[in-house]
């Protein structure tokens, strides 16, 4: 069969990766892949831009391709779903309605009151609605979100309510684009956030492997919010009864009330939760699609063919398989660029691919580029090195180890992915 994988980031590198892995899969195609996609075995890419919805129906009917894989949320909120529906070829990802919970934080945090599933408290403004006055009367610190797609980065928590009151104001003045319209104002939670990914078919829920990524830029979890630092897989912190209550609770309410809504869920499903000190799962966002950097490392130890899975999920069938997993943990480590978050820079050469690759584990690509035949940055977040090993601190070793080979002007990253679960002592 031929697979056809929409994006050209790390998610989507690591998507082509396991795909092509399957002896079943014929060729993977990736629009628009990057230079790592590019020298996967049996993955082609294809110069057609991830939010070009008709010129990626028109390559999947030419290509012939079997399946398509969806990595970016903003494709999926575009209605790539629905458009391959309608021409009759198989997408995996939810239709533009049901990927409002991503779209649209707003909606997202009225969906979740309605169908009683534990998130923060919250009010939402328009530029036209906000009130300062309400804002000073709330306990501090504050999160202050982008309704909209904003790439991981439209989260502030606000120590004061100052701080919360100039960032709302930043947003509704463009900040974060068309993101900003809508401003959601929250409650802080205290407690240890988790990542728990599972796969619908719009009835039955396959979840995935259990992981947790760091979003702040610095070690320490310090510094502003990102996309994502690194993540690793299992974690600690789910154990089987946090694994129960959080299906039972968050992932099956989910998926029951978006039927219910009229707009069954087909897809990755991605719930952000914040675990209180008392154990409750409370959802901090949803995301329709596979978590990034979250992906890296989950795909490193997937040894069940993606394909099927998605296929079984296409087919409403869920509930006949099941995912197999290696027992090794995983571990990546995200390299970035000077300048990132807020301003990215480009074209600075990368050193060290060749060396890294003689090493065990496995670096995804996601902001890089070719200029004249030399790999250099094209983004913020450039690489990510994933390690395997026995427990979470070989995993660690093994990641630490491949990012050590690598080099530009600027390059940074967290040392200490993966301390919570090395503190926790079960890893």
């Amino acid at each position: 069969m031929k697979v056809l994988i929409v994006g050209g980031g790390g998610r989507e590198h690591a998507l082509a990766w396991k795909c092509a892995a399957a002896a079943r899969v014929t060729e993977v195609l990736v629009a628009p892949g990057n230079p790592g996609t590019a020298a996967e075995p049996r993955v082609r890419n294809v110069a057609t831009c991830a939010e070009d919805i008709p010129a990626l129906v028109q390559l999947a009917r030419s290509e012939q391709v079997d399946l398509t894989i969806v990595g970016p949320e903003a494709a999926l909120v575009a209605g790539i779903v629905d458009a391959f529906a309608a021409a009759g070829l198989r997408c995996f990802g939810p239709g533009r309605a049901a990927a409002r919970l991503e779209g649209s934080k707003a909606f997202a945090k009225e969906f979740l009151r309605r169908h009683g599933i534990p998130t923060a408290r919250s009010t939402t403004f328009t530029r036209a609605s906000f009130d300062e006055a309400w804002m000073r009367a709330q306990p501090t610190p504050l999160v202050v979100k982008a309704s909209g797609l904003a790439a991981g980065k439209g989260v502030v928590i606000a120590d004061t309510a100052d701080a919360a009151i100039a960032s709302a104001r930043a947003m509704f003045d463009g900040q974060f684009g068309e993101a900003g319209r809508e401003v959601v104002v929250e409650e802080f939670l205290a407690g240890e956030e988790v990542s728990f990914i599972v796969m619908a078919d719009g009835r039955h829920i396959l979840p995935l492997a259990t992981s947790q990524d760091h979003k702040r830029l610095e070690d320490g979890d310090r510094g502003p919010n990102t996309g994502g630092m690194g993540a690793y897989s299992p974690a600690p912190r789910v154990t089987a009864a946090l694994h129960e209550r959080i299906m039972r609770e968050v992932m099956e309410p989910a998926i029951r009330g978006l039927a219910a809504d009229g707009t069954p869920y087909t897809g990755f499903l991605y719930a952000g939760l914040m675990i209180s000190p008392a154990g409750i799962p409370n959802v901090l966002e949803f995301n329709c699609r596979l978590g990034d950097p979250e992906a890296q490392p989950l795909l490193m130890r997937l040894q069940s063919d993606l394909s099927l899975l998605c296929e079984a999920a296409l087919a409403g069938r869920l509930d006949t398989v099941s995912a197999q997993w290696d027992a090794r943990a995983a571990l990546g480590v995200v390299l970035a660029a000077a300048g990132y978050p807020e301003s990215p820079r480009r074209g600075d050469p990368i050193e060290g691919l060749e060396r890294a690759a003689t090493l065990p584990g496995k670096i995804f690509h996601a902001g890089t580029r070719l200029a004249s035949g030399q790999v250099v940055t094209n983004g913020g977040r450039v690489l990510c090195a994933v390690g395997l090993g026995a427990d979470i601190a070989a995993a660690q070793r093994g990641a630490y180890a491949l990012a050590g080979c690598l080099h530009w002007p600027g390059m940074h990253y967290r040392h200490d992915i993966g301390r919570r679960a090395l503190a926790s002592g079960d890893a």
